[in-house]
């Protein structure tokens, strides 16, 4: 544990990226993209493998430079294989997600991948896996990386969700809505911004961090327990969220504080109980 910590955050737009050539034939893209914080959250999949939520979620992206992952991705002909480094330490980049997101920009890019092997390097500014969304601004700050090493333009969102669903939230700034979809391949569970990050410039994100340790329930397994045995659950993702949403966004569009804030709170109350209602039950608040 760590002593308590204040974080004040302002928003701004990821996915800055860079391009470079190196010697040797190797190819050098950067990108930088940042945590983003639900106020109305996903929580449940209707399909484990796509990451399809069986709910639409709206969140608000903060300031890369204050909580974000900074990705590096390096391709050359002469490489075999892929390695992954996230913060310092070399991670299995043989894992599930991570190829899911490698093979599908591979797929995109076509002929014109580039040959060889890919080295990526990722570090986060804050505590990750610590309930701080750090899944989310990595598997974005992968597929920007990757996108831009590739030469490939547009919406990249549905290939972020692939890696964690979240992560197509912090593929634009400002505030976005995940629209869960309802097609079986996914094409529809994508996200995109709402409002920009300079239409409410005088909101802030206060973060106070009691600890930065991992959760004793990650998120893919808590989600799966409640989906599993949570009678609420099925209530809230049906009934509740659709029209918290909708007026979530009203609130937003009107930068209506107070409403903004009383349906943020709601929702996290309403959250909390779905885990408290999952058996075992499950205890995310510090």
């Amino acid at each position: 544990r760590r002593a308590t910590e204040l974080h004040l955050l302002t928003m701004a737009s990821p996915a800055k990226k860079a391009k470079t050539e190196g010697g040797d034939n190797v190819k050098v893209a950067t990108a930088t993209c940042a945590s983003n914080i639900a106020v109305i959250k996903y929580w449940g999949k209707r399909d484990e493998t796509l990451l399809l939520p069986i709910n639409s979620s709206l969140s608000v992206t903060l300031d890369p430079a204050q909580m974000g992952t900074t990705t590096t991705a390096a391709s050359c002909p002469d490489w075999e294989g892929d390695r992954l480094w996230l913060n310092g330490k070399e991670e299995d980049a043989s894992a599930e997600r991570i190829q899911n997101c490698l093979r599908e920009i591979r797929a995109r890019a076509g002929p014109g991948a580039p040959k060889g092997g890919l080295r990526i390097v990722s570090n986060n500014n804050f505590p990750t896996a610590a309930g701080l969304a750090s899944s989310a601004s990595g598997y974005a700050c992968l597929v920007a990386a990757l996108g831009y090493l590739h030469d490939i333009d547009g919406d990249l969102s549905v290939v972020a969700r692939q890696g964690s669903g979240s992560a197509c939230r912090s593929m634009y700034g400002g505030f976005v809505k995940w629209e869960m979809g309802v097609e079986a391949d996914g094409v529809d569970s994508r996200a995109f911004q709402t409002a920009p990050e300079s239409h409410w410039p005088t909101l802030h994100a206060l973060i106070l961090v009691v600890s930065d340790e991992k959760k004793t329930v990650s998120s893919t397994g808590g989600m799966t327990r409640s989906v599993q045995t949570s009678t609420l659950l099925k209530h809230r993702a049906e009934s509740v969220v659709p029209g918290r949403v909708a007026k979530i966004e009203e609130a937003i569009a009107a930068k209506d504080f107070e409403k903004f804030a009383r349906i943020t709170m709601e929702e996290s109350n309403s959250f909390h109980a779905t885990c408290l209602d999952t058996f075992p039950p499950i205890f995310y608040l510090n």
